[in-house]
């Protein structure tokens, strides 16, 4: 039987990584009503971060020896700026896992400049794991297709070479892009959707869709205040914000979000939650300071939105809870459609702010008599390669959807980013909706 010492450094990674996941597990069930609800979080977002690490660990050290370990046979090994390479590629993996600790610990009204450089490296990680591993499968299959998988000839050992050198300069490439596209204003997408039932008075009505906002490490006041001042620039009827507004508590950000209170639509902002709020754990405190600039969250409730030019004309518009909420057991949310819904009648058009696009197909197999429903969650994949795994794992992935004959759905790219300071295949945009009656 092979020993835990025997084992090779991936397989020890791996088994720590069970280790964190199973501790997981134990925590939901056994700690829940042995802690309060932040300590109980914290000690969620602590073991995430630390699951997160033990899985990365396995491709950080493929990062080690494809880019360090493959030359230290090779003549320039002893040289200065070997040495100088073998630092930096040490630094870069460990600010890229120091990335998931920066959320709980360096927070503040506008980003600290090693959660920025954490998070850029984490993205540069994840691009630099895919083209590892892209090239490294061309290579294998170039062998097998070749017929020299049990050839080591000069030229072998040159593409085995270059593998690593290209992966480096594609993502660095990449990482450049990336930054500078996230770094732009979000773009503003103006999309015109009928809306059944919507009354004649109530044409043209305009909606402002904001989502995944994520104040947090790498997101803070200045983005905020941008993102407002385009806002009112668009002279909205209604402001929404469909969730992922943060990724901290209340307090500690709380001057961050100030600008939030110069949002003036006169038909009301709404906001619903996403499931980053509840890895806060302190939804109830920043309801209250939403309440606190006049925004109103929707909590598993709708409002009726009256048209100025007559008091008889309405349409219904709700929000749910997000999905997070039933899986982390967080006492008092939970999405309920039908407490969400209580009221709004298929006599009038109904308008459903849900974070995750999931949560819609849910909602429209349970009510589909509702017209337009507005997400976010996916970033639009954010960054390559992982568009297309949030492509596959929703069932509507960015901008509009109709389902059925009177539906529609639409999804937001996201308004900012989460965490890493990228976009690649996606743009943040602020979304500037025209309702418009049959």
């Amino acid at each position: 039987m092979i020993s835990f010492k025997q084992l090779p450094l991936e397989a020890k990674a791996a088994l720590a990584a069970g280790v964190v996941f199973f501790s997981m597990i134990l925590s939901r069930s056994y700690l829940a009503e042995k802690l309060d609800l932040r300590m109980r979080h914290l000690v969620l977002r602590l073991q995430m971060a630390l699951f997160a690490n033990a899985l990365m660990l396995m491709g950080s050290l493929h990062v080690w020896r494809s880019t360090v370990t493959m030359f230290t046979r090779s003549s320039a090994a002893s040289s200065f700026c070997f040495m100088l390479w073998k630092i930096a590629v040490f630094m870069f993996l460990a600010l890229a896992h120091s990335s998931f600790f920066t959320m709980l610990f360096l927070v503040a009204e506008e980003p600290y400049f090693f959660s920025l450089a954490a998070y850029t490296c984490l993205g540069a990680y994840i691009i630099l794991i895919f083209f590892l591993f892209t090239l490294g499968s061309v290579e294998q299959a170039y062998k097998f297709l070749a017929g020299r998988g049990t050839k080591a000839g000069t030229g072998n050992k040159n593409r085995t070479a270059m593998k690593p050198v290209l992966a480096v300069m594609l993502t660095l490439v990449l990482t450049v892009v990336g930054l500078l596209n996230a770094s732009q204003p979000p773009t503003v997408n103006s999309v015109e959707i009928p809306v059944h039932k919507l009354p004649s008075t109530m044409n043209n009505l305009k909606v402002v869709l904001l989502s995944d906002i994520h104040l947090g490490p790498t997101v803070g006041k200045t983005k905020l205040a941008m993102i407002v001042r385009m806002v009112k620039a668009l002279n909205p009827d209604i402001t929404v914000i469909v969730g992922d507004l943060t990724d901290a508590e209340a307090e500690i950000i709380r001057p961050a979000v100030e600008p939030l209170g110069e949002l003036d639509s006169p038909l009301g902002t709404y906001f619903v939650t996403g499931n980053h709020e509840y890895y806060t754990s302190d939804v109830s405190n920043w309801f209250e300071l939403l309440k606190s600039f006049n925004i109103q969250p929707l909590h598993n409730e709708n409002v009726k939105i009256v048209s100025p030019k007559s008091t008889d004309d309405w349409f219904c518009l709700a929000g749910v809870d997000d999905i997070e909420a039933d899986v982390l057991r967080y006492s008092g949310h939970g999405m309920d459609l039908k407490k969400a819904l209580r009221g709004c009648t298929n006599e009038h058009a109904i308008v459903l702010l849900a974070h995750q696009p999931i949560a819609a197909k849910w909602a429209l197999q349970e009510r589909p008599d509702i017209n337009l429903i507005l997400s976010g969650h996916t970033h639009g994949g954010q960054i390559f390669p992982l568009n297309a795994g949030a492509y596959l794992l929703n069932p509507f992935f960015v901008g509009l959807y109709k389902v059925g004959l009177n539906t529609f759905v639409y999804v937001s790219p996201g308004t900012v980013y989460f965490g890493i300071p990228m976009r690649l295949g996606s743009r943040a945009e602020i979304t500037e909706i025209i309702l418009h009656s049959p």
